[in-house]
């Protein structure tokens, strides 16, 4: 009898089966002038998510980050990197997977992306950046929100 209750309650599981730098580079338009002068720059970060299922139970889940680091009107440098993981869900709703793929997955990127962003960086020259930690559940939370409020469009999977 245990085993027919656990047959209606399928096991929830997560697993990681691969992650990798699906793309990265980084620019220095302005190299060596912007070498030259003192360093103060302002600093803009661009974060998304997109989410490809692989199979039913399988998604790659991709965070893209881009850094521009400009000194007045010139561009110090621009880094982006997309860190990628493939995931297999087993057992979830449909709401439960979105979450998962929409915040979990991210969260779980993040560590190896802030590493590639701050080494791609300091090999370029300048000082190192840390990216500051994210909240990928408030994100998915306003992204969910948003996409309730405005008309539905193919990029619904980017977070």
């Amino acid at each position: 009898m245990a085993e027919e209750g656990n047959a209606e309650q399928p096991q929830k599981q997560v697993g990681l089966q691969k992650i990798y730098v699906r793309d990265a580079s980084i620019e220095v338009p302005d190299g060596p002038r912007v070498f030259t002068v003192a360093y103060n720059p302002e600093v803009n970060v661009d974060l998304n998510t997109q989410i490809q299922n692989l199979s039913e139970e399988t998604h790659q889940v991709c965070l893209t980050v881009t850094v521009t680091a400009k000194q007045g009107e010139r561009t110090a440098y621009i880094v982006e990197v997309q860190q990628a993981g493939v995931f297999q869900l087993d057992g979830f709703e449909e709401a439960e997977r979105d979450q998962i793929l929409g915040a979990y997955c991210p969260s779980v990127l993040f560590p190896y992306i802030r590493e590639a962003v701050g080494d791609m960086v300091q090999r370029a020259g300048f000082p190192h950046f840390l990216l500051q930690p994210v909240n990928f559940d408030l994100l998915y939370a306003q992204h969910r929100a948003n996409e309730g409020q405005g008309p539905s469009d193919a990029s619904a999977a980017t977070h």
